[in-house]
């Protein structure tokens, strides 16, 4: 009787081990696909970063851009009014 009983623990430790070697390998495979979203957000917030780079370098040439328009349009203003010979 024991021994049948030692033998159903045996073979039930068996597939607890088996079962506990599966969950290890699944959780290894988690383990690479986290590090693989991880390096894919990085590069993700980079490329967004480097946009907002270029946006902003963007914003600085339209705010020049601007700046001459102005100027330009109050020297055509002024020139409306002044003499010509």
């Amino acid at each position: 009787m024991t021994e049948v009983a030692n033998e159903l623990m045996y073979e039930l430790m068996k597939k607890m081990h088996q079962r506990f070697d599966k969950i290890d390998f699944a959780l290894g495979e988690i383990r690479n696909e986290m590090q693989s979203m991880r390096g894919t957000m990085i590069s993700m917030q980079q490329d967004i970063h480097n946009i907002y780079g270029v946006l902003a370098h963007h914003d600085q040439r339209l705010d020049r851009i601007e700046n001459r328009l102005e100027l330009r349009e109050l020297a055509e203003a002024q020139a409306r009014f002044e003499p010509h010979p």
